[in-house]
């Protein structure tokens, strides 16, 4: 477990009430058994959770012990940043429980107009434990590199770390979530038990904008876990920033939920907290371009998927879902363990191959160059789709069309790396969010008000990779006359 500080009970009770005053919690939290433990963390300062529980109850320190989340601490948050920014070593351990005491503000903030909105909700208790147990457990299907295995492994399934991470919840969990009666700050009525379907379901991003039957309150809170600001990235911007040193405080956080409030059509921002709104989207957007973007972190990447590739079958033996005990051990750390000893392999000489070229990789030995990049932004009304950067492989063919004959085989890597500013309006996971306007009274769509429609829509960052460096600024050439729609004929000579 965590690291706890053991301090005298009346100045925890001191403390606490004095932080989570100032951050617009409850004065009074409510720990009707057992001790309440604080974790310390730089971002949130004490993070509180139930550490105990009655005879048939469970805490939720229960649910932060178990293997499931401990193993979150062997998974970097940022899959392969933390090479490029060396102070950026924390994962996705700290992540989520970050995300646990930013569903605790949320509920403070939100529950009384999701009551008013929603008659037939829960109680404010059954509420915050469920976007508490939620906003924890929302992370628990990633594997090593995060993201990253969500293209390269789980999609070969049909899988998602969050659908991976129902399952999980489902299978590993479900009897303790039943058993979860508080959390340090509220709890639940005596006819309530906390439901793990609608945990799992508030994790899962929706495929469409069918709502499943679901009751409408749920489907408000899950904006908390897949609109335009939720627990998830309000606390990795926040977190990523710091720990980058990008930024050390970001974004208004105290502004954006002060400014929240569920109305009769979903989550909705006062116009007064829309610049709080406004900025926490840029900032967004400028760690992609400058962390997860960033050009020596996507040459990692580039290396790291060609080798990944070609060692997937010796790293896991098949769908997760029929191996969900050696996935649970599947982390950056035994992978990392696994595959460095691949080059003294006795017998098989691929594995020694791929373990000397695993070697080299967790040395930062890393084959690709940046040879050239340029940023694409679309605005309102631009079609993405319209461009050959689009996609990776129609990007790579328009280029190659480009170069020299005798060059049309040089070893190149191409990445059209994609982030959206804001959801279009026909995704499954916009039409979320909305805007309160002031003068009128009305709720609008975020899109109406002009501050929000000068945020782009999207923004694709070019890059072209080579081993070669002394071709770069034909590279360059050929990439600015691809940008200006040059035909392909017309190939830069060298």
């Amino acid at each position: 477990m965590m690291e706890n500080r053991k301090e005298d009970s009346q100045q925890i009770e001191c403390r606490t009430r004095s932080k989570e005053h100032a951050s617009g919690m409850s004065p009074e939290p409510l720990v009707l058994f057992g001790e309440k433990t604080l974790s310390f963390d730089p971002i949130h300062g004490y993070i509180a959770f139930t550490a105990s529980a009655p005879e048939g109850e469970a805490s939720e320190r229960d649910l932060i012990d178990h293997p499931w989340v401990q193993r979150l601490r062997q998974i970097h948050q940022l899959q392969c940043a933390w090479w490029v920014f060396p102070a950026a070593q924390h994962t996705r351990f700290q992540h989520v429980l970050g995300a646990m005491h930013l569903a605790s503000r949320a509920a403070a903030q939100l529950y009384p107009s999701l009551k008013q909105v929603c008659p037939d909700c829960p109680s404010r208790g059954y509420v915050e434990s469920l976007l508490r147990v939620a906003a924890l457990l929302h992370d628990v299907g990633h594997g090593p590199f995060g993201h990253f295995l969500d293209q390269y492994l789980l999609a070969d399934y049909g899988l998602t770390h969050e659908t991976l991470g129902a399952e999980i919840i489902r299978r590993e969990f479900a009897p303790l979530i039943r058993k979860l009666r508080r959390n340090p700050f509220s709890s639940l009525e005596s006819h309530e038990t906390l439901d793990p379907e609608q945990v799992a379901f508030l994790i899962v991003r929706p495929k469409s904008r069918e709502d499943a039957g679901q009751p409408r309150w749920l489907l408000f809170l899950r904006s908390l876990f897949c609109g335009i600001y939720t627990l998830d990235n309000m606390d990795f911007v926040l977190r990523d920033a710091y720990m980058t040193g990008y930024n050390i405080r970001a974004f208004d956080l105290e502004r954006l939920l002060q400014y929240s409030a569920f109305s009769e059509k979903g989550l909705t921002i006062h116009e007064r907290g829309l610049s709080a709104l406004v900025r926490f989207i840029a900032v967004r957007a400028e760690l992609f371009h400058s962390v997860y973007y960033h050009r020596t972190v996507r040459a990692i990447d580039i290396t790291l998927r060609d080798l990944f590739l070609e060692s997937k079958p010796y790293l896991f033996p098949g769908n997760p879902l029929e191996h969900l005990d050696r996935y649970r051990e599947f982390t950056d750390w035994s992978l990392f363990t696994d595959v460095a000893r691949w080059a003294d392999h006795p017998t098989d000489s691929r594995l020694r191959e791929l373990g000397q070229r695993w070697r080299a990789f967790l040395r930062r030995e890393i084959p690709w160059k940046l040879a050239c990049e340029r940023t694409i932004v679309f605005e309102e009304g631009q079609s993405e789709d319209a461009t050959v950067f689009s996609d990776e492989k129609l990007f790579e063919e328009a280029f190659r069309k480009r170069l020299p004959q005798h060059l049309r085989d040089l070893p190149l890597r191409f990445d059209p790396a994609r982030h959206v500013y804001r959801p279009g309006s026909y995704a499954p996971t916009a039409g979320q969010n909305f805007l309160y306007d002031s003068a009128t009274g009305e709720i609008r769509p975020l899109a109406d008000r002009e501050l929000f429609r000068q945020i782009p829509l999207s923004y694709r960052i070019c890059r072209v990779y080579t081993q070669r460096v002394e071709y770069r600024k034909l590279l360059a050439r050929i990439l600015d006359a691809m940008i200006r729609g040059e035909p392909a004929d017309e190939v830069t000579n060298v």
